[in-house]
């Protein structure tokens, strides 16, 4: 009888293991996000920081794993040895850059395709905006080109014109963050869409080196390039900005959405009446 007790007692706990098997929810396959912080212009202090951050976000979540250079090295789709990585290897690239980086025609061909032929996502922070100004389509394919801070870092009011993209859904409809905020120029809403822009109504308009005449001065777009997504944002210039949980949020967000883990519209738009 003993026998018989212990061979259904193995019998249960073996059914009980396949179906905990069959239950068993699938991994998710972790994605592959290089970071790159080449600085070939002004040096920001806070690159660090915003390197280090995408880092521990793919920690936080789960979702990504980040590849953290100083160098421009990995963007090609030329077979590297030495167990580096070229661009087939990642989902995504991030760039807290400035400067003309140090990018052969290969490298800059192959940036190009990653995102607009193989359909991958480009995720800009900061300074990515003041970067490769002798290179126009990187310009094209961002979304625009860093021209002046007009007020330097200061209490930056920001009004939320899409609270439906997962980038900027959890902001209130308007807020302020003390930041240095980007002029753009080379930008415009027929090829991007705003996410959030400064409020033209609270700033000081005589400020020095303001230079766009309609007082549309975007923090956050978006657009598809080809069969890729990319997303770009001012905020970021030190740490207070980079170590705020809505800018973490939102920068987790904008690369779960540039690696098409999320959707959300990029269509272009008019500026909103309010």
């Amino acid at each position: 009888m003993k026998t018989i007790f212990r061979g259904m007692a193995a019998l249960l706990l073996m059914l009980s293991a396949l179906t905990t098997c069959g239950l068993a929810q699938p991994q998710i396959k972790r994605k592959k996000v290089l970071v790159i912080g080449e600085t070939r212009g002004f040096h920001h202090d806070a690159t660090s920081t915003a390197m280090h951050m995408i880092y521990d976000l793919g920690k936080e979540t789960g979702l990504w794993d980040t590849y953290i250079q100083t160098s421009c090295e990995f963007i090609t789709k030329k077979k590297l040895g030495g167990n580096k990585k070229n661009l087939d290897y990642f989902d995504a690239v991030y760039f807290h850059t400035t400067g003309e980086l140090v990018m052969d025609e290969e490298q800059k061909a192959a940036l190009l395709s990653f995102v607009k032929d193989d359909g991958k996502g480009f995720i800009g922070g900061h300074t990515a905006i003041d970067t490769n100004y002798q290179w126009p389509e990187y310009g094209e394919m961002v979304g625009g080109y860093f021209d002046s801070h007009p007020w330097n870092t200061f209490d930056a009011p920001v009004i939320v014109e899409d609270r439906e993209h997962p980038a900027t859904s959890h902001f209130p409809k308007a807020f302020v963050i003390n930041d240095e905020i980007y002029q753009a120029r080379a930008y415009s809403r027929d090829k991007v869409r705003v996410l959030a822009r400064l409020d033209e109504t609270k700033l000081d308009m005589k400020a020095k080196n303001i230079r766009r005449t309609d007082g549309d001065f975007a923090v956050a777009w978006v657009k598809n390039y080809g069969n890729g997504r990319v997303f770009y944002s001012t905020f970021g210039h030190h740490d207070q900005a980079l170590n705020r949980p809505d800018i973490r949020k939102m920068y987790t967000e904008a690369i779960k959405w540039a690696l098409k883990l999320t959707e959300g519209d990029a269509t272009p738009r008019p500026r909103p009446a309010n």
